[in-house]
């Protein structure tokens, strides 16, 4: 992992993986996800609610993605927590809906959740999961 900057005089460890916006290539980034949040040492329970939270993001992204578009995903490991962004092109520029079962399944299993729309019509999701936090809490 490399580090970037996170503020003046402090480094951070980051991951991207860039992948096509298809869902035949979920399971790389389910993988990715297992294996950082394991070097976290997050629990089993834990590494499953992440590693699901991020596929339901992804699939939240997936619908109105581009097609033939890229989807990006960032992991920054921040202490003892992991902070997730997936980011892909859309047709419309909407952000997901708050209110949604989607979304409340994402609140719950990785605390703290985000989502924005850059002018380009690229919408994030970012999902922060802390070590040690039970279901629901950031």
């Amino acid at each position: 992992m490399s580090p970037i900057a996170a503020e003046p005089g402090t480094t951070q460890d980051f991951v991207e993986v860039r992948l096509p916006a298809a869902g035949a290539y979920l399971s790389v980034l389910r993988t990715a996800t297992a294996g950082l949040a394991a070097r976290l040492d997050f629990t089993l329970d834990e590494i499953e609610d992440l590693r699901i939270a991020v596929d339901e993001a992804c699939a939240i992204l997936l619908q109105q993605a581009v097609p033939g578009s890229v989807l990006s995903c960032v992991f920054r490991l921040v202490g003892d927590a992991l902070r997730v962004t997936v980011s892909a092109p859309t047709t419309d520029g909407r952000a997901p809906e708050r209110d949604t079962f989607a979304w409340t399944v994402l609140s719950a299993l990785a605390g703290e959740v985000d989502s924005t729309v850059a002018d380009d019509r690229t919408v994030s999701i970012s999902l922060h999961k802390k070590r040690g936090a039970g279901p629901g809490q950031p």
